[in-house]
């Protein structure tokens, strides 16, 4: 094995400290770029002042309303509330006029209301139908019915009961226990048989006092 001159050493040697020279040189170029960016980025922040980033436009944020509660308890116990109201122990009898329809008018109110009723000087705005209801069902939606016309100024609606032919023993339940509620129900004026186009024995016409 030949051993490398001392020309050849001297040769390595120069270009080892050439290379380091080269390195050092791309060093301090980096170095210098790195702080003019510094010094041109200090210098924009001190032009435009503080800075805050924008939104992402992306995607939209939209504030959420928050639900609303449903008053469960508070249907609840309107519906109690309006059950309690009409009584199925109620003696109406002693109410109704005993004529062949079974009218009824409120004390303080003359018979001829229920001849303009009969007559039909009033025209039926509303009506509702209790068939298919049980009795506690049909309780609710009468009260809600009468209720609800009342604050919106209606004056004159029929209820629908049917005529009971088709309940056991062909007794017409519901349509007594509707004669009672409408009877406990101040906003009742005064009610008749329906005109048999109207329904007949199966329909009541019911004048409402002034509401709304």
């Amino acid at each position: 094995m030949k051993l490398p001159s001392l020309k050849d050493l001297k040769q390595v040697r120069q270009a080892l400290l050439a290379q380091r020279e080269r390195e050092r040189a791309e060093q301090a170029a980096l170095e210098a770029e790195k702080k003019k960016r510094e010094a041109e980025q200090q210098l924009f922040a001190r032009a435009v002042g503080a800075v805050s980033p924008l939104p992402d436009r992306k995607q939209g944020r939209l504030a959420r309303a928050p639900a609303q509660p449903v008053p469960r308890q508070f249907q609840q116990d309107e519906a109690a509330a309006l059950r309690d109201s009409l009584s199925d122990e109620f003696d109406v009898s002693t109410l109704l006029d005993t004529d062949e329809a079974l009218s009824f008018r409120r004390p303080g109110v003359g018979p001829d209301i229920t001849r303009k009723l009969r007559k039909g000087d009033w025209t039926i705005q509303r009506e509702i139908d209790l068939h298919g209801l049980r009795s506690d069902e049909a309780r609710v939606a009468l009260a809600e019915f009468i209720r609800e016309a009342h604050r919106q100024g209606l004056r004159c609606v029929r209820v629908v009961h049917g005529t009971g032919l088709g309940s056991p023993g062909k007794t017409p339940v519901l349509k007594n226990k509707v004669h009672s509620w409408l009877v406990q129900k101040q906003q009742v004026m005064a009610f008749v048989q329906a005109k048999p186009a109207e329904g007949g024995a199966g329909a009541l016409v019911v004048l409402l006092t002034p509401g709304g």
